[in-house]
């Protein structure tokens, strides 16, 4: 078995014990999909070297427009009957602009990552990503299968 099998087969055991605990942690998730996207992009060190900072910050920039989605738009929403019309349009400018923002950082960050890697290695990315999102949900919903 070479090494990029055994990785993966090391990663699915220890996604798999992960998702046995019941509050998951963000760093593991974090470390999870650290792993995953190092072992499917196939980085060289140098690529790794540039490509993680760029990627971290795209990160924290993503979190930081989450929590502000989460604090300013949603958490209001809750309430909606109780808000003015007026509120809610306001509400729907500010979540209008926040969508607007991430796609700038999108924009950006496909910009910044197509120096350091390949435009095959970052739609490759792109693609990463979204399969390491939906291998969390199945998990999650195979531990938490909904209640009738």
């Amino acid at each position: 078995m070479n090494i990029k099998h055994f990785t993966i087969v090391i990663l699915l055991l220890i996604t798999g014990n992960f998702y046995g605990q019941h509050k998951p942690n963000k760093e593991k998730i974090k470390s999870l999909k650290v792993a995953y996207i190092t072992e499917k992009l196939d980085l060289t060190s140098k690529e790794a070297q540039d490509f993680w900072p760029i990627y971290n910050k795209h990160e924290e920039q993503l979190e930081t427009l989450r929590y502000r989605e989460r604090t300013e738009v949603f958490s209001k929403l809750r309430n909606v009957e109780q808000l003015s019309e007026n509120e809610v349009n306001k509400l729907l400018e500010l979540h209008i602009f926040l969508k607007e923002e991430r796609n700038k950082i999108e924009k950006k960050f496909i910009s910044d990552i197509r120096k350091v890697i390949s435009a095959k290695k970052t739609f490759v990315l792109i693609q990463t990503e979204n399969g390491f999102k939906r291998k969390l949900i199945k998990q999650y919903r195979q531990k938490h299968p909904p209640r009738n």
